[in-house]
């Protein structure tokens, strides 16, 4: 079965869409394949995840668009060493990837091969659609509202959950 994975959503998750009113968030600047983009990122983030893992003996890692750029340009301003990613290619479309949440389930149940994750979604269907994809492990979306972010409340659910799992 191997150890559980902690997995983590860039935008919407650790980046809210719109500006948060509190949880120490500071805007950035971050430029990957030289494109800027303005991102809100705290640096509460990277103890709180650090923490659920270790008190669950967890392995952290991206599933965000972002995949290794992640490392370079997220990490470091929200307190995280550079994690393991799962490789999640450009979305063809509607027509052979279904919707952005498909899409990223697929190349999800595929990277985390039958381990127990947690994983830090914001994409409505992701739930449903990681839930229908074959042989994935046990798992819980911790669904993220896009224009909150992360919150230690859905840090609590994904430690509840693990804690479970140790059972």
């Amino acid at each position: 079965m191997g150890s559980p994975l902690v997995l983590l959503d860039v935008d919407g998750v650790l980046n809210p869409f719109t500006k948060p009113r509190r949880g120490g968030y500071r805007r950035h600047r971050c430029s990957p394949n030289g494109v800027t983009y303005k991102l809100w990122l705290s640096a509460r983030h990277g103890p709180w995840l650090l923490e659920l893992a270790r008190a669950a003996g967890a392995e952290l890692a991206w599933a965000s668009y972002w995949c290794d750029q992640a490392n370079e340009w997220i990490a470091p301003r929200v307190g995280l060493p550079e994690l393991p990613f799962v490789p999640i290619p450009r979305f063809p479309g509607i027509e052979e990837g279904r919707t952005l949440g498909a899409w990223k389930a697929r190349h999800v149940a595929g990277w985390t091969a039958g381990r127990p994750f947690v994983w830090f979604e914001d994409e409505p269907d992701a739930t449903d659609c990681i839930a229908g994809e074959p042989d994935v492990g046990e798992h819980l979306l911790v669904a993220i509202d896009p224009h909150v972010g992360l919150t230690e409340d859905d840090i609590g659910r994904a430690a509840a959950w693990l804690h479970d799992l140790e059972r």
